[in-house]
């Protein structure tokens, strides 16, 4: 099972992901109840269960869910409208990856959390500063990781394509993306988790509601309970969505697997 060419199977890949997250709770559940750790520091998984009841009961997680769900998902899908089309234009022509790319490269590793003041001075504090802040925290990784993807697609895909007379745009259309696609697709998947975290940053210090404003609220009152709770739910709201574009990968590029 562990040999470099073996397979596993998907009843036990779910099954070995179930136990080793069954084993990490045992050991929190093991370091709590024995005392090493106050609970100031290290709330028990009873007490972290026992706080997000409260909250749902409350109807704040309910708010904050939704809000947060609301603000990655239409912030996501404005920097993926924006970085497939640019991706895919400065992957398949030389000049417009020599006029856009470096652009690109120069603002990327500015560090996103220093625009948050500015972000909050251009569009105040509301939901436009959120979508801000995804967007300058994916768009131009997104665009880098498309342009790879079209870069990757054989040159004799393309050169088939001109010895079959296709114009340029039938090309892109038939040939280019098609391929690319499959890995498009997994780039946005991986981009999609970078979008959470800039999400919650922009949570933390610009926001009157979401899972980020929650743990800064708890933070201010010592309420460990609340935030190990809100990182325990953004971690599965990480893994849901991830898992879910998994599995359309599987249903969209079904003919991958039968390359396989």
């Amino acid at each position: 099972m562990f040999s470099l060419t073996a397979t596993v199977s998907g009843r036990r890949f779910i099954a070995i992901a179930i136990l080793v997250f069954l084993v990490l709770g045992l050991l929190w559940w093991g370091v709590t109840e024995t005392g090493l750790v106050t609970p100031l520091f290290l709330p028990s998984p009873a007490m972290v269960m026992l706080r997000l009841q409260e909250l749902a009961v409350s109807g704040k997680l309910l708010d904050d869910l939704i809000v947060s769900v609301y603000r990655i998902s239409l912030g996501f899908l404005i920097s993926t409208l924006f970085a497939l089309p640019i991706g895919i234009l400065i992957g398949s022509y030389r000049a417009w990856e020599a006029a856009i790319e470096p652009l690109v490269d120069f603002i990327r590793y500015m560090p996103v959390v220093a625009f948050v003041p500015l972000t909050i001075l251009w569009t105040g504090t509301g939901d436009a500063q959120k979508f801000l802040i995804i967007f300058i925290g994916t768009f131009f990784q997104q665009v880098l990781l498309v342009m790879d993807n079209v870069k990757s697609v054989p040159r004799d895909f393309i050169n088939l394509g001109r010895t079959l007379q296709m114009p340029e745009w039938r090309i892109l259309s038939r040939i280019i993306l098609p391929s690319a696609m499959p890995a498009i697709w997994d780039s946005m998947r991986i981009s999609l988790g970078w979008a959470w975290t800039w999400l919650v940053v922009a949570e933390l210090v610009a926001a009157t509601s979401g899972l980020g404003y929650r743990i800064t609220t708890a933070q201010r009152f010592f309420q460990t309970d609340t935030i190990f709770g809100y990182l325990l739910l953004l971690g599965v709201l990480g893994l849901a969505t991830d898992q879910a574009m998994k599995w359309a990968h599987r249903r969209l590029f079904r003919y991958l697997r039968v390359q396989r």
